[in-house]
């Protein structure tokens, strides 16, 4: 039986953090422990989320130790990785919404120390808006089109099981799943929105450095 649709609230949704990565273009590293302002990039995104959720984990798949310092509980990815097709931030994705105890589950990369202090505000507005099940930030490139920003999503503790079936297809793509579970899109196009920083990924220690 299908988890009955329940009004996203604060109270109602579970923060995760996505630092399951394999860090391929930083030479293997693990992408949530690279220090950025003195703190793991991992780090800075849990301060940033947990005033926005009721409750937070982080998603990891090494350095289990680290991660466990923060005072949040750390779940190794539901997949491992070496399995190809490498399922990437939707093993992250499966493995919250499977220990997750709200009706909802909010997620962001642990690259991105920049996103939006009501992120979480205006994704439950959003599905509230829509009734939807799956809602994804959108913010505008450098061209001005909108893109989704497809680690930061809001997601019904529901959708575990398409979200199982899919990845033991060998799916891996998060934009492919959204769109056949009918996601709706959140843009965050505001002037005071800064979309280019906000949502800005750190995927090499080049990238970090320039960053600082």
């Amino acid at each position: 039986m299908q988890t009955p649709w329940t009004t996203p609230t604060r109270d109602h949704t579970t923060g995760l953090v996505l630092a399951g990565g394999q860090g391929s273009r930083m030479g293997g590293r693990d992408k949530g422990l690279q220090l950025f302002a003195g703190q793991p990039l991992a780090y800075h995104a849990l301060q940033r989320l947990q005033p926005q959720v009721s409750r937070c984990l982080v998603s990891a798949n090494r350095h289990f130790d680290h991660y466990t310092g923060w005072g949040v509980p750390v779940l190794p990815d539901q997949l491992p990785d070496h399995l190809p097709p490498y399922p990437g931030p939707l093993a992250g994705f499966l493995t919250g919404l499977t220990h997750c105890s709200t009706p909802w589950l909010l997620t962001v990369p642990c690259d991105s120390p920049f996103f939006p202090h009501d992120l979480a505000q205006r994704l439950t507005a959003c599905a509230h808006t829509h009734h939807a099940r799956l809602v994804l930030a959108a913010a505008p490139d450098a061209t001005g089109q909108l893109r989704p920003q497809p680690t930061f999503a809001l997601l019904h503790r529901s959708l575990a099981p398409s979200l199982a079936d899919f990845l033991q297809q060998g799916g891996h793509k998060i934009g492919q799943w959204a769109q056949e579970q009918g996601r709706i899109l959140c843009p965050f196009d505001r002037a005071t929105d800064h979309p280019l920083r906000s949502f800005v990924n750190i995927n090499t220690l080049a990238e970090l450095q320039t960053l600082e």
